[in-house]
């Protein structure tokens, strides 16, 4: 199934105040409500307040970092937000990276790709409600047992940008949540994840038909999150690594990012920023379902002067 998901909140708008969009998101066409954790609002209030809001839309983490939170009270916490609403949770987990774990969390961000896959096994075995007791290569449970196990327990998806994190996903996990792609990228994540697997990934939607505006806000995104390790390496693997080469040269010279934002081609940001009209946007969101990804999820960027709500109104499949 082909889907079509929201994160929320959307920039500018205090989370109360979603209450009557979240209501809406059904008739407009979508079909999910995602969570992104960063610097914002967590990734599980803004859900349960939706699972409130709508008995009719899948609610989804895009992602939580499995570092800064331990085994036991990432379990309770994603089991309270299934317990909310049964059926219609996904947990998406990821490594995050080490400014969001070291930096801003005071956390280790050792030994990554174990720590994902531990998380994910201790999670399968709690979310069964039987006890625990462990010592995964990465880290030890003693006796944890979930007092309020979910009746229909969550799949959990993880985050994956690169083949060995993509296989994980593969065989253990309901399936990969990747990031920072473009439609042609999406039949090489197919090609080692396979077909069967639910594939999901943020897209950014910069809705103006200002390209030079649009293009602004890429190169500032592009130059914050591109030059992260991870991103680069998964960059470097989808065939951009030429492309994107001035851009590293000028932060490893210690540029600033907005400097550096400016050696990026516009080709690369239109390949990995959607942009244009509303009809523009849906057909090219389109696209991603055509190349293989069953649930894009519209991330929107800010739009000088521009409502949020009525850009979601004006992206809505339902309008197509």
């Amino acid at each position: 199934m082909n889907r079509w998901g929201i994160i929320l909140p959307l920039p500018g708008v205090p989370l109360l105040e979603h209450q009557s969009l979240v209501r809406r998101l059904p008739d407009l066409g979508y079909t999910d409500v995602w969570t992104a954790e960063t610097a914002g609002t967590d990734a599980f209030t803004p859900l349960v307040l939706a699972s409130q809001w709508s008995d009719g839309l899948r609610l989804g983490t895009a992602i939580v970092p499995v570092f800064t939170r331990g085994p036991g009270l990432l379990a309770m916490t994603a089991a309270t937000v299934a317990d909310s609403a049964p059926g219609r949770f996904v947990l998406g987990v990821g490594a995050s990276s080490p400014t969001i774990v070291e930096k801003w969390n005071a956390i280790e961000h050792r030994e990554p790709f174990g720590r994902t896959r531990d998380t994910l096994r201790f999670l399968r075995t709690a979310f069964t409600g039987k006890a625990v007791t462990e010592d995964y290569p990465t880290f030890s449970v003693q006796g944890f047992k979930l007092d309020r196990p979910p009746a229909v327990p969550p799949p959990v998806l993880l985050a994956a940008l690169r083949p060995g994190m993509l296989r994980l996903a593969a065989a253990e996990a309901g399936g990969a949540i990747t990031n920072w792609v473009a439609p042609g990228d999406v039949p090489k994540i197919r090609a080692v994840i396979g077909t069967e697997p639910e594939l999901v990934a943020p897209i950014f939607v910069c809705p103006t038909e200002d390209a030079a505006e649009a293009r602004s806000v890429g190169r500032m995104l592009i130059g914050t999150y591109l030059n992260v390790p991870a991103y680069r390496k998964f960059q470097d693997w989808l065939g951009r690594s030429e492309a994107l080469a001035a851009m590293h040269r000028s932060r490893e010279a210690g540029e600033h990012w907005w400097r550096a934002g400016q050696a990026i081609p516009d080709a690369v940001i239109d390949e990995l920023i959607v942009h244009g009209s509303p009809e523009e946007c849906r057909a090219r969101l389109a696209s991603y379902h055509a190349a293989g990804l069953n649930t894009p999820l519209i991330t929107l960027l800010p739009v000088a002067g521009g409502d949020p709500v009525k850009h979601v109104e004006a992206l809505a499949p339902g309008r197509a």
